[in-house]
């Protein structure tokens, strides 16, 4: 009698020890799911993402995480320069070709008598606070693309510099030309796309109008900021830069 009263005590305390054992694990699975998630860290090696190839930019979200403005240009990447020293600056995805592209729908939405059957000359931005007599790269690069632009959107433009022969020298074959002697005095041109250019906090203020040759009439206007950083990747041809700087050397006058 004692013996089954030993067996039925043991065999008692064992089921409560697996009952508890077993409350003890639901415990912890329960915490266990009751745990709050924590999120992963998210660390970047800077220096690893500098040497990383640039990936192609998709979509708009994209573009701003990393630092560019409405038009593709990049706000904060690491400098990088030619081999030759002239141009040490930021590396871009647009260049001034589509800030002008921008600018020639602003004056096709506002313009006026202008169309497919009116010429229209292009000719260099000047530069607003001198006589305007003045441009730099800037004002000839600006008028270069307008006369693109103008094209693509069907409206006739002639460009006054052509001459009527090619002049073929050790330089290369040429048909433009700068010298008003060998130009034609009389086109048919009936409005001229114009503008100026004045330095801006941030970059290059630039107004554009397309006026009329004998009224002198404004039919359209356009207007934008170009950032520093898209004017200062246009380099001369002698590779020189506009702060004084040539071939990696600050030039000054002793």
């Amino acid at each position: 009698m004692k013996r089954r009263n030993q067996y039925a005590a043991l065999s008692l305390c064992a089921s409560l020890l697996s009952v508890s054992g077993c409350s003890m694990m639901m415990g912890e699975e329960e915490v266990a799911e009751q745990a709050p998630q924590r999120p992963a860290m998210n660390v970047i090696d800077i220096t690893a993402a500098d040497r990383a190839p640039s990936k192609p930019v998709e979509n708009t979200s994209d573009t701003q995480s990393q630092g560019m403005d409405a038009y593709g240009a990049i706000g904060q990447p690491p400098l990088y320069s030619s081999v030759q020293g002239a141009y040490k600056g930021r590396p871009l995805t647009k260049h001034i070709g589509d800030y002008v592209k921008n600018m020639a729908q602003d004056l096709i939405a506002n313009m006026e008598y202008v169309n497919n059957k009116t010429p229209i000359g292009v000719t260099h931005f000047a530069l607003l606070d001198t006589d305007l007599q003045k441009t730099d790269l800037l004002g000839r690069q600006m008028a270069e693309s307008f006369v693109h632009e103008l094209h693509k959107f069907r409206v006739p433009v002639i460009d006054f510099k052509a001459t009527e022969y090619i002049r073929i020298t050790d330089d290369g074959d040429f048909v433009l030309s700068r010298d008003y002697l060998e130009l034609s005095s009389s086109l048919p041109i009936e409005y001229v796309l114009t503008g100026t250019m004045t330095k801006h906090q941030g970059g290059v203020l630039v107004n554009a109008r397309i006026l009329g040759m004998e009224s002198r009439a404004v039919v359209a206007t356009a207007q934008m900021l170009v950032p520093f950083y898209v004017v200062d990747a246009l380099i001369p041809s002698d590779g020189s830069q506009q702060n004084g700087m040539r071939d990696g050397v600050k030039l000054s006058r002793g």
